[in-house]
């Protein structure tokens, strides 16, 4: 029996993550009173856990703060490929900032590679790691050129690439460029060893623990404020909240657009060939294997979308469905899950000091999706940053980076969607007697004002005021995950109205109905 789709009924269970079900990490106590760190890390998802575990090798006392569970963010819903290959992207970063910044970029994803396999080894972390060829493949002539100009950009950045027509899967392709030496590995059994690692050093995590602000205090110290009153001091402060928390230092909210993503996990009949595979046409398709017992699951991953984008978010997670039932002989759908991930306008993450004004605070964001070595990137270029006041990483990932040509007509356009989803999203309006099922939510016309309204499983009705809380834009209902979407800068609320994602600090209102 299919455990999670049918045909005739659809889901019949809520998305839940493969790599979070398959996992446990020890609980961590709220922060009750004020403590003093050389290094405040405000998020525990990879590139915080990461950067804390860097850093207390290096000697320094951290605190790693998150505002709900570690590892429970975007970290535990990726498909969790551990390769320098992030779309056929080489070819044209070297067109746009040169041969050296895109050494830079290729070099350090390939030593992320290396860090993470050293790490499983030395410390003999069972976490499902292995060696695995990574492609970008095609069906279509139209992408031949650009595959074969991707390999011979690569080789010159010094990767392992190669060119091939021919590739062990089920269906034809016209060509492909593999990465040799990539990984793939179960994120969250490798973090949960880094984790004991952090705390029997010395340093501490807190959960449940809401950083609400950051101050600057004299000596060259800063202190981390609470939502609960208490502080952290440091002199050195870590933003990996996977949207930056602090907004206003860097302006980020107009320079990173976020976008939603969806992934299947599978059993099969035939066995899944070695590699790692993603298309290089639309709609994006992400293939790979993960050890499932004595069997595999087949990760089919894709649709990708600007968040708060769309009516029907269920069809992204069938529509995948459809591809694997094509390609595979499914016996059964065991997972789904969605992520969301931030993306720059040049499509390099940020990673660094925050501003000029801040060198002492960091940031690490915009991964494009690439968020396993590009965590890793960051971990290793603010460690080096915080250590030795340098990093021969640092200029490609510098924040404070020149938005180029091509970047300023996506700044453009991903601008001009945030006042066009402001304006039309004020426009719409449903109606006070619209029917609403079970777990279903549905905008509704309350005396002329829009409101949100969400019926949960018992038949409880809730209602909410429909403005984002970040800029005042209107939140879309999700169906595919339950959730008020905005889709100007990607914040995200519970059914109820609290903030699941930012750049939103403040829930939404809440509205009492007779």
């Amino acid at each position: 029996m299919n455990q999670y789709y049918s045909p005739e009924k659809g889901f019949l269970k809520e998305p839940e993550s493969y790599w979070i079900a398959s996992s446990s990490t020890p609980n961590y106590p709220k922060l009750e009173e004020n403590i003093s760190v050389d290094v405040a890390i405000i998020g525990g998802g990879i590139t915080g856990i990461t950067s804390g575990y860097l850093l207390t090798k290096e000697g320094l006392r951290v605190a790693i703060v998150d505002a709900d569970r570690i590892l429970k963010g975007t970290t535990g819903h990726t498909t969790a490929k551990i390769t320098s290959q992030h779309d056929l992207m080489y070819d044209k970063m070297i067109q746009q900032i040169g041969v050296e910044k895109s050494k830079q970029y290729a070099e350090s994803n390939e030593k992320a590679i290396q860090v993470i396999s050293k790490i499983i080894e030395e410390k003999n972390i069972d976490c499902d790691f292995s060696l695995q060829n990574a492609y970008i493949y095609t069906q279509s002539d139209v992408y031949i050129e650009d595959i074969k100009n991707e390999v011979k950009a690569a080789l010159d950045l010094g990767i392992d690439a190669f060119y091939t027509d021919t590739l062990p899967l089920p269906f034809p392709i016209k060509g492909a460029i593999g990465f040799k030496n990539q990984a793939q590995f179960h994120p969250l059994k490798f973090l949960s060893s880094l984790v004991e690692d952090i705390t029997q050093g010395g340093s501490s995590i807190f959960e449940n623990t809401k950083a609400v602000d950051i101050e600057e205090l004299e000596d060259h110290q800063y202190s981390v404020l609470m939502e609960n009153g208490n502080n952290i001091t440091a002199s050195k402060v870590i933003i990996a909240t996977h949207y930056p928390f602090s907004n206003i230092k860097g302006l980020y909210f107009s320079r990173i657009y976020q976008e939603r993503s969806y992934i299947v996990a599978l059993k099969a009949k035939s066995k899944f060939p070695e590699g790692m595979y993603i298309n290089a046409e639309e709609p994006g398709r992400s293939l790979r294997s993960q050890p499932f017992g004595d069997s595999e699951l087949i990760l089919v991953g894709g649709e990708g979308h600007k968040t708060g984008y769309g009516k029907d978010m269920d069809s992204h997670y069938k529509n995948l469905i459809d591809f694997a039932n094509k390609t595979f002989d499914v016996e059964e759908i065991l997972y789904r899950w969605s992520a969301q991930d931030c993306m720059t306008m040049d499509n390099i993450p940020f990673i660094g000091s925050i501003s000029p004004k801040h060198p002492n605070i960091f940031v690490a964001t915009g991964f494009k999706k690439w968020g396993m070595t590009s965590s890793t990137v960051s971990a290793m270029v603010l460690r080096d940053l915080i250590v030795k006041g340098e990093s021969p990483w640092a200029e490609v990932y510098d924040p404070s980076r020149f938005i180029n040509t091509g970047s300023i007509w996506t700044f453009i356009k991903e601008n001009l969607g945030v006042a066009v989803s402001f304006i039309t999203g004020k426009l719409f309006s449903g109606s006070l007697d619209s029917h609403l099922e079970k777990g279903e939510g549905k905008i509704i016309d309350v005396d002329g004002q829009k409101v949100g309204a969400y019926k949960d499983e018992h038949g409880k009705l809730y209602f909410v005021n429909t403005t984002c809380t970040h800029l005042g834009c209107e939140v879309q209902w999700n169906n595919a995950e339950r959730t008020w979407d905005c889709p100007c800068h990607g914040s995200r609320f519970s059914p109820i109205g609290d903030v699941i994602e930012g750049p939103a600090f403040e829930p939404l209102e809440r509205i009492e109905i007779e």
